[in-house]
């Protein structure tokens, strides 16, 4: 059966945002700034992290007005390669999907367990030790009932979850925006341009090292800039999907690397670069440094609630790829059946459950994000790929208009 058209274009601008910032931003420039070794060679990292996903952005974009289709993942694979290529890489994709939300869940449990167990962090809002196993079981919990909440949702349709995801979003965005806000409020004596000055002047790394810390770093950067290529799997529900699912996609990903690069240096402002290489929860030490020790509780579930927008728009991108391959019969026909809420719930329920086990079993985020990094960029390789099959195929849309 075919999906009703439902998204405008504001929803398929919330729901993009949502697919590129998860809880990333608020945890792997710590990881950026641990294998930098200069500030400079960090804010390279971003930088060079988002004219990629511009780059990429005006790929999927192109594809995505060329090929409107609901599971469009599946579906250019399908066409541009083979349905067993499709089928195949699809599969690890759904996988990894599944593991990023995952690695999401993780990272916003880590903002309410603080919360939730007081004990648990100290000043530098690490966990104690004495409470370490206590932590990290909360931390599970927290997760796996964040993906089986918004499982529910999604139940209820697309409108439902679509409005939900608005809602969430426009949190996000604010928490975002709230964090930038020191670059222009916030006097430090040790400003940005100091700290810059001042790692500079220590003695220079072999060059080789700022090569490897460059390029680890920007496979960091870029698992917090991913995302956006999920869009495509909506393209079926989308109210005009020529004109709306380009400009979509672009406008988000320009707002994205915006703020991704305010926040990034209101971090160093704020935080300073040495201290950013060993925090965890950014964005809680950024609010108790701003604004006193009791508004990183405040804010730590804001966070929470912020990380639940990356949960709700994986659970609504990724089940339509299991459609179109029911659709197309390399999945049972069952992952086609809706109920009398138009959700897919057989491909949601084991797209859910997937992402339940990987928290179970794996715990850690640092280990999810290597895990993901190498399947996104095996899946974004071939998929961009795709492009030049359908310029070739759908040459009679090239003077219609869609793409200016």
């Amino acid at each position: 059966m075919t999906l009703k058209k439902q998204l405008g274009i504001f929803d398929l601008t919330m729901i993009i945002v949502s697919f590129v910032i998860g809880m990333g931003i608020f945890r792997t420039p710590a990881n950026v700034a641990a294998v930098s070794a200069t500030p400079l060679i960090f804010y390279l990292c971003w930088i060079a992290g988002g004219i990629v996903a511009l780059c990429g952005a005006m790929i999927y974009a192109e594809i995505g007005s060329r090929v409107p289709t609901t599971g469009g993942y599946y579906t250019i694979f399908a066409y541009a390669y083979h349905p067993s290529i499709a089928f195949a890489i699809n599969c690890i994709i759904l996988v990894s999907n599944a593991a990023s939300m995952a690695a999401v869940s993780l990272v916003g449990s880590e903002y309410i367990v603080g919360v939730l167990l007081p004990a648990s962090k100290d000043l530098a809002y690490l966990a104690v030790p004495r409470n370490a196993a206590e932590v990290k079981a909360m931390q599970v919990t927290v997760a796996i009932v964040s993906i089986i909440i918004f499982y529910g949702i999604n139940m209820l349709g697309l409108r439902t979850s679509s409005r939900t995801q608005n809602v969430l979003m426009l949190i996000k965005i604010g928490l975002v925006i709230l964090l930038i806000m020191p670059l222009f409020f916030v006097t430090k004596d040790a400003d940005l341009s100091a700290r810059i000055a001042t790692t500079a002047s220590t003695t220079p790394a072999p060059l080789m090292e700022y090569i490897k810390g460059f390029g680890i770093g920007l496979m960091a950067a870029s698992f917090t800039y991913g995302g956006y290529q999920q869009t495509m799997n909506l393209g079926g529900e989308v109210i005009q999907p020529n004109r709306n699912i380009p400009r979509g996609i672009f406008a988000s990903i320009i707002l994205i690397v915006s703020l991704y690069l305010l926040v990034n240096i209101a971090y160093v402002k704020v935080i300073g670069f040495e201290e950013l290489k060993t925090s965890k929860n950014i964005a809680a030490i950024m609010a108790s440094k701003i604004f006193g020790s009791k508004a990183d509780i405040i804010l730590s579930v804001l966070l929470f609630f912020g990380v639940l927008a990356y949960i709700n728009g994986s659970l609504l991108s990724n089940p339509r790829v299991m459609y179109a391959m029911g659709h197309d019969k390399v999945f049972p026909r069952g992952f086609t059946i809706t109920n009398r809420f138009d959700a897919l719930k057989y491909p949601l329920t084991l797209f859910a459950a997937v992402g339940v086990l990987i928290v179970f079993w794996v715990e850690e985020f640092d280990r999810i994000l290597s895990f993901t990094m190498f399947l996104d960029c095996f899946g974004m390789a071939l998929s961009a790929g795709t492009i030049f099959y359908f310029r070739k195929k759908t040459k009679h849309l090239d003077n219609t208009g869609i793409l200016r």
